[in-house]
């Protein structure tokens, strides 16, 4: 026959398990997010894993002060070097997402051509000016 303590104890186990359970699901959300957020940034997720790093009280968007999962991450853009980055997760919603500085591909140019400035601002007038004109 189960005694109180042993029931506490079997209690105590299955509730460690949910926790842990609940945990990974919240892990892979959080993974999910990071690889919307590196495509969208044009980055390389590295090893397409996230690590929790600690539990702490961190702000969200409303300004209150919530306990959050904060999880880390690695990225690369040249295949070269390793950039950190992390997420926020307020239970199954993500909060911020950060990553540290890094350098970017400049957009390739169209023609070549070099624009002069006083040349533009000549053929394209202000507003204000097309109107004191007509």
């Amino acid at each position: 026959m189960l005694s109180l303590g042993d029931l506490f104890i079997v209690l105590l186990f299955i509730a460690a398990a949910a926790w842990l359970w609940r945990a990974h699901g919240i892990r892979e959300r959080a993974l999910e997010r990071v690889k919307q957020h590196c495509a969208r940034e044009e980055v390389e997720l590295l090893d397409e894993n996230v690590a929790l790093r600690r539990l702490r009280f961190v702000r969200d968007a409303g300004g209150r002060r919530r306990l959050a999962r904060v999880y880390g991450f690695e990225f690369t853009v040249t295949g070269e070097q390793r950039h950190a980055g992390s997420i926020c997760m307020f239970g199954q919603q993500a909060g911020h997402i950060e990553m540290d500085p890094y350098p970017f591909r400049a957009p390739p140019v169209d023609d070549g051509r070099v624009i002069q400035i006083d040349a533009w601002r000549r053929s394209h007038p202000k507003p204000e000016e097309r109107r004191q004109a007509d």
